[in-house]
């Protein structure tokens, strides 16, 4: 069942006490979708309230996004509260908010819900985001490791405990290691960036890694942190700590190279837009739905695999025209040159190239309202 903009609000009102609410805007694209993320006719003013929520990774870049749009009218307000994509999920699909934004796609069930959600005209699931998830560690006077993916998906299993492990010592002949035990640091809520890591080690680590992919950290016994800003607090806070995190979040910490086929692979903006570029878009969806299946063992240089892939997902028809229309105008600026640059600066995340936006413009153009 949809809900009003009225309703939406009022049920989300609570949980959006802290949300990082920002003054954000744009043209009026009903015709052409294009408005201000093109620099075209704007046809009018909008004014309104968005509200959306899900993950924390996507925080920074939000901040970017929002902060670039509010150049535009500051007569819309874009509430964003990051509690997690699952939760961000969970929120859309009960129809608390008016988009959410996600680190994993929806799955099977989600999108039987979704149905109910937003109708026969389906969902948009949009690459808009895209970022290496860094593994992170605090080693004194040691800022980079490499590692090979059955070291990673070992270290996480919590098989190999020691940082002078002799796995660890084959990938750097050249470093110091200490005699200091390894302290796994993971994320203590459901979250697309666990479900993501968790999705490359099952993909990558053969024995090292016999559990599944999941959003909900598999394995009992770590540290456990809430969201990236926790887990990277906790390893910093912590000695001979390592765990995983959205790159623009590392801060100071030691990153470590991931191996891919014969080399070690440094997370950065173009080795994660690399193994995008690589991968096959999911089957079987909707036709606006642009879910993509991540090359997880690609072996082709210069190539980053662990990497997250943040969508916005929202209705393709809402109950609402002024709904429909704000949807569509900050969606557009988000998949923008302008827009994708302004999340560039402000969280270091890879611009989405030119055949994603153009798949992104055309499910925005097709967004429509029942009223």
């Amino acid at each position: 069942m949809k809900l009003s903009t009225t309703t939406r609000t009022a049920a989300v009102s609570a949980a959006l006490a802290a949300t990082l609410a920002l003054a954000a805007c744009g043209a009026s694209n009903e015709e052409t979708g294009s408005g201000t993320a093109s620099g075209g006719d704007s046809g009018g003013e909008l004014s309104g309230t968005l509200v959306g929520a899900g993950s924390s990774a996507q925080q920074a870049a939000m901040q970017g996004w929002t902060a670039g749009y509010s150049s535009v009218q500051p007569d819309v307000t874009v509430n964003y509260d990051p509690v997690g994509s699952g939760g961000g999920r969970e929120q859309f699909l009960a129809g608390g908010t008016d988009f959410a934004g996600s680190d994993a796609a929806l799955d099977e069930e989600e999108l039987a819900q979704a149905e109910e959600r937003c109708g026969e005209a389906g969902i948009f699931e949009l690459v808009n985001y895209i970022s290496p998830i860094a593994v992170v560690f605090n080693l004194e006077g040691i800022d980079s490791l490499n590692l090979s993916p059955e070291v990673v998906a070992g270290i996480f299993n919590q098989q190999i405990t020691n940082w002078n492990d002799p796995a660890i010592a084959a990938d750097n002949p050249d470093v110091t290691l200490p005699d200091l035990p390894i302290a796994p640091v993971n994320r203590s809520d459901e979250s697309g960036t666990t479900e993501n890591f968790t999705e490359y080690l099952a993909a990558v680590g053969g024995e090292a890694w016999p559990h599944e992919a999941s959003g909900d950290w598999p394995v009992s016994g770590g540290e456990a942190a809430q969201g990236n800003s926790g887990v990277v607090a906790a390893v910093d806070a912590g000695t001979g700590t390592i765990g995983y995190a959205d790159l623009s979040q590392a801060g100071d910490l030691g990153i470590a190279n991931i191996g891919v086929g014969e080399e070690f692979v440094e997370p950065s903006a173009e080795s994660a837009a690399a193994v995008v570029e690589n991968s096959e878009r999911l089957e079987g969806r909707g036709e606006y739905d642009y879910a993509i299946e991540l090359a997880r063992d690609t072996t082709e240089s210069g190539n980053y695999p662990i990497v997250l892939v943040s969508y916005q997902i929202g209705c393709m028809e809402y109950d609402e025209q002024e709904t429909a229309d704000l949807v569509k105008d900050f969606m557009t600026y988000v998949a923008s040159e302008e827009g994708q640059q302004a999340a560039a600066d402000a969280a270091g995340s890879a611009p989405i190239n030119d055949t994603l936006r153009e798949q992104a413009q055309a499910a925005i153009d097709a967004i429509t309202a029942t009223s």
